[in-house]
């Protein structure tokens, strides 16, 4: 008895603020010498492995065999033990939810294994009214969760379609792939003369003030036969988000610099995404054949950026250049080849593809043209695909020439007709089992885009109105943003929202791909907005109710123009301006091809009056194709100075053929104007 005493003791003593073998529990004074006092240092395990032994011993170690006994006993004790602490990580790794936010009440009782009454009641004790049904911020789902001892983690939809399709690839199904290269630098240092000149096509001609503002693809064959894939981003500072996606999609940059310039903060930025991206680095030294040209010049500037090329004993490839001789070209080529044979670019043509957005659209005739990029596998026409928040089957495949193509395998550009929507540019598109599968997904993104932008969408608080009226002068301006092509009008509205000051506010309150159409005009009358159009038109109909409304709209084709206007509004600074007046409209009914003139059309005023000196565009669909002079009015064989509304005329443009039947040919005169807000 007095042995268990003691053992007891030293249990008790064993508690923090008690001294070994003093307290209740212990034997004698405190200050007695005791001989059991160094014993009393017992910890509860050895306790527990003392009762195991004794247990070991009774339950018989009887025989030679004993040892065996035991390393058996000490193995199931050992795998008992791995055993629990498994079954305890399961369950707390049971007690973290992985879910979407905005998911509702009843799926969220679903992944908590309770019923959704109680989930309604607890949000009831947190003084939150919940129907089934109801989509849940993070906050609630994280407040609800912690009721019922989970944590959660959140997803997006994209991580939780990644979760599903992560294809493991076998190294011998792997074959070599075309490189994809991507063009950067800043604005006018001569990317797409570049590339005209190693594509042997002319791309600037078709574009406003020589100014790329749409992102392109195009696949090259080199001298040597090897297939390159280009892509060619914009250099304005507007398209910061165009070229970070053009980097992630690349395995090669060429950054493009004149030699007769210096290095400008859009190349800085086009080498910061490159090295975010991961991807190797070629610069090209354009514009040697300028008089003006001193390469060493950008080399130092680049040095004092610590990039320093191989002439100079760095490790980034350079390479002297001109677009317009073609001097450096082959080289430069050569060396993008030599940077993606280091790379062993490989992917698997025997799979279903999968692939980046470079770029979208709605032509009226085809409907929604998507740009693609095939990374793996080979997208076939007829395939189910599944782009954002957008699903279609592939109707038909072109090239950037237009030619037609029934597949595309690894690091082919494509653009594809048969989505129900354009994408966003830089979305991953995929190819489904199913048409079933892709509208479910789909319908699921996009009922969570809608439901984001409703909850993301403040209204005025008292706190805004308090700001509001501290500051006295705030103002609001709102703006509809209407564009060609999704990338451009991201480009747009990401720029406007950057020129928000503490007095005005820009808000976009709509943007969109395609002509400017009444409801437009009617949502910019009903939230007092303006309507930008970048490189399209509001319709007959749309132009007449801005009119009424006294709507303003302004239409641009160069973004800085957009952007500067804007600007200068906000700043009160308004200079006259050059006002575009339309005097005119002609509906071309019939296209006459002559040889030695070209192409004359035949068309009937429909309203206001066409003169011989006017400027004019051609609009298709909505669509500005083309802007330009007119060559000869005419009426029947006699050159005229002006036609009337009502009557016919011949009209041909100069250096340009492609009109097309139905196209409206518009007519402008610029006059200057003193602008006011």
């Amino acid at each position: 008895i007095q042995h268990t005493g003691g053992t007891g003791g030293g249990y008790q003593g064993n508690r923090p603020g008690q001294r070994p073998g003093g307290g209740p529990g212990g034997r004698g004074p405190r200050n007695a010498p005791s001989p059991r006092a160094e014993k009393a240092e017992v910890t509860d395990k050895e306790i527990q492995e003392q009762i195991k032994a004794t247990l070991a011993k009774l339950s018989g170690g009887k025989g030679g065999g004993g040892n065996r006994a035991k390393y058996r006993r000490e193995k199931r004790s050992a795998i008992a033990d791995a055993t629990e602490e498994r079954r305890l990580m399961e369950q707390a790794e049971s007690k973290t939810l992985r879910v979407t936010e905005f998911v509702s009440a009843n799926d969220l009782a679903a992944l908590m294994n309770v019923s959704v009454n109680e989930v309604i009641k607890v949000c009831m004790q947190l003084g939150m009214f919940v129907s089934i049904n109801q989509r849940l911020d993070a906050e609630a789902i994280t407040i609800i969760a912690d009721e019922f001892g989970y944590s959660v983690e959140f997803i997006t939809s994209e991580d939780e379609q990644a979760l599903e399709v992560t294809i493991e690839e076998n190294e011998e199904d792997l074959v070599d792939r075309a490189p994809i290269v991507t063009i950067m630098g800043h604005v006018d240092h001569g990317k797409t003369s570049l590339l005209d000149y190693i594509r042997n096509a002319n791309v600037t001609a078709g574009e406003a003030g020589g100014i790329t503002q749409h992102i392109g693809a195009y696949s090259v064959k080199t001298e040597g036969g090897r297939t390159v894939t280009f892509l060619d981003t914009p250099g304005h500072e507007a398209f910061t988000a165009m070229r970070a996606r053009g980097a992630k999609v690349t395995d090669v940059v060429i950054i493009v610099v004149a030699a007769d310039d210096s290095v400008m903060p859009q190349t800085k930025e086009a080498i910061n995404h490159a090295q975010a991206a991961g991807s190797p680095i070629i610069i090209a030294l354009n514009k040697i054949d300028k008089p003006g040209a001193n390469p060493d010049k950008v080399r130092e500037e680049l040095a004092q950026m610590n990039i320093l090329v191989e002439e100079w004993g760095g490790k980034y490839q350079s390479q002297e250049v001109s677009a317009k001789t073609g001097a450096g070209i082959p080289d430069l080529l050569e060396k993008v080849l030599l940077e993606a044979e280091l790379l062993e670019l490989k992917a698997n043509p025997d799979r279903k593809a999968v692939g980046t957005v470079i770029e979208a659209s709605l032509d009226k005739g085809r409907g929604y043209v998507a740009t693609v990029l095939v990374q793996t596998g080979t997208l076939k026409i007829g395939d189910v695909v599944l782009a954002g928040s957008h699903y279609g089957r592939v109707k038909a495949m072109t090239d950037h020439r237009g030619r037609k193509m029934k597949e595309a395998g690894p690091s082919t550009p494509v653009q594809l007709l048969g989505l129900d929507g354009a994408p966003q540019a830089g979305d991953k598109f995929q190819v489904m089992e199913s048409e079933r599968e892709a509208r479910e997904i789909a319908s699921n993104r996009a009922q969570l885009q809608r439901e984001q932008s409703l909850r993301t969408r403040k209204h005025i608080t008292l706190d805004e109105i308090g700001r509001r009226l501290a500051i006295g002068t705030f103002k609001e301006l709102n703006v509809i943003v209407k564009g060609d092509v999704d990338g451009s009008v991201e480009a747009l509205s990401d720029s406007l929202l950057k020129l928000s000051t503490a007095e005005v506010q820009v808000n976009i309150i709509s943007k969109g791909v395609g002509a400017i159409s009444e409801s437009d005009v009617l949502l910019a009358s009903a939230s007092d907005a303006i309507i930008i159009g970048f490189q399209v038109r509001p319709s007959q109909n749309a132009r007449r109710l801005a009119e009424q409304e006294q709507i303003d709209v302004r239409l641009y084709s160069i973004i800085y123009d957009a952007i500067n206007e804007v600007k200068d509004a906000m700043e009160g600074m308004l200079a006259p301006t050059l006002k575009e007046e339309i005097t005119g409209n002609a509906e071309v009914r019939d296209v006459f091809k002559i040889t030695k003139v070209g192409t004359i059309a035949g068309c009937m005023i429909t309203d206001g009056s066409i003169q011989r000196n006017s400027k004019v565009r051609l609009v298709r669909d909505g669509i500005v194709v083309h802007d330009g002079e007119i060559l000869a009015l005419k009426r029947f064989k006699d050159d005229v100075s002006e036609v009337r509304q009502g009557y016919e005329c011949g009209i041909s443009l100069r250096g340009y053929n492609e009109i097309q039947v139905g196209d409206v040919i518009e007519a402008y005169v610029e006059k200057e104007v003193k602008r006011t807000l």
